[in-house]
């Protein structure tokens, strides 16, 4: 873990621009350029166009070369809620479940972009546990609360149903099941988490070990020193894609104090059995400030958190195992499962 003291959003000194190598700018101009074309300013999405530019890869229901093998599972067809499950070829003792939701401003990607296809499978190959990666309703088609709704419905269809045999052959114990989330999936990570800590059924056999939340995607009216500071100089999170994003994803009539995005309210409703959180913060992420609200806030209601900061990291860094943080982000979500 990296102390990011340099970076607070306090200090006046100018963002120093990113350090990446080649082939991660060019990806990152090609994952912009994506969205940039097809978010409309009436708020809308072009899904024919983004799905064109948008690389998606296929389950593969055969191991790969370190034995991890994927398929695609329909939890609710009339509405297109499905997961893509990773999981090891083999395994002899019992592995925990992690249930992930990927990112996307809420209205981008899918579990079958490629490179949540491959980050997922690297997650299953690493953390030794079993990914259910979520592919949740988009907005604005689905306007919250629609994609907190299928995070719970996928918690509900695994505690009725479970995983299927042939889908997972290694076992798995629901008592360890972790949610996780980078950017709106850690947005929707703790939603869901809260809803179904706030109402559990009686004899359910998932029980919330830990929430994972990889640079999660807070926000409100106010324009955080670091949202000011590095907007236009990080690559990713803007504020007018950050203020369309949160138009298209809360209700009609609403703003970004709405309580889909303003969790670091003090009277935001977390329940006592609210799961351990571990919190990602990037110290070139225009997010940090509400991250690390967010945190101070769980602090606050004796929640136990951990925080995990990348002082150099971007937003979305965790997508390129080039740089050496992704591979410490590994490590650090291994060890928070292990202790929980």
């Amino acid at each position: 873990m990296e102390a990011a003291a340099e970076t607070s959003a306090g200090q006046d000194a100018p963002a120093p621009p990113p350090r990446l190598p080649w082939t991660v700018r060019l990806q990152l101009f090609g994952l912009v350029a994506a969205a940039g074309v097809t978010m409309r300013r009436d708020g809308t999405v072009n899904r024919s166009l983004f799905n064109l530019l948008d690389r998606r890869a296929r389950a593969s229901p055969r191991p790969d070369k370190s034995g991890v093998r994927s398929t695609d599972v329909d939890v609710d067809a009339s509405r297109g809620l499905w997961a893509r499950v990773f999981s090891p070829s083999t395994a002899e003792a019992p592995l925990p479940v992690l249930v992930y939701f990927h990112g996307g401003a809420f209205a981008l990607l899918s579990a079958a972009s490629s490179a949540y296809d491959a980050m997922c499978r690297r997650f299953c190959r690493d953390l030794r546990a079993v990914v259910v990666s979520v592919n949740y309703r988009l907005a604005p088609e689905h306007r919250c609360p629609a994609a907190y709704d299928d995070g719970v419905d996928v918690l509900r269809h695994l505690a009725s149903a479970g995983l299927p045999g042939d889908v997972v052959s290694a076992p798995l114990d629901f008592s360890r099941c972790f949610l996780a989330g980078d950017s709106a999936g850690g947005n929707i990570a703790h939603h869901v988490a809260r809803r179904w800590k706030a109402s559990p059924a009686d004899s359910n056999p998932i029980r919330l070990a830990g929430v994972i939340l990889v640079q999660p995607y807070f926000g409100g009216e106010e324009r955080t020193e670091a949202e000011v500071k590095l907007d236009g100089k990080a690559p990713v999170v803007t504020i007018r894609g950050s203020d369309w994003a949160w138009r298209a994803f809360l209700p009609e009539g609403t703003d970004r104090d709405h309580p889909a995005a303003h969790v670091t309210d003090e009277n935001a409703g977390l329940a006592d059995g609210f799961p351990p959180a571990m919190v990602v913060i990037g110290g070139l992420d225009p997010l940090q400030d509400w991250q690390r609200r967010y945190a101070d806030v769980l602090r606050r209601k004796g929640k136990a958190v951990r925080v995990v900061e990348f002082a150099e990291s971007i937003h979305t860094f965790f997508f390129f195992p080039v740089l050496p943080d992704s591979g410490r982000l590994v490590a650090e979500m291994k060890a928070f499962m292990d202790e929980n």
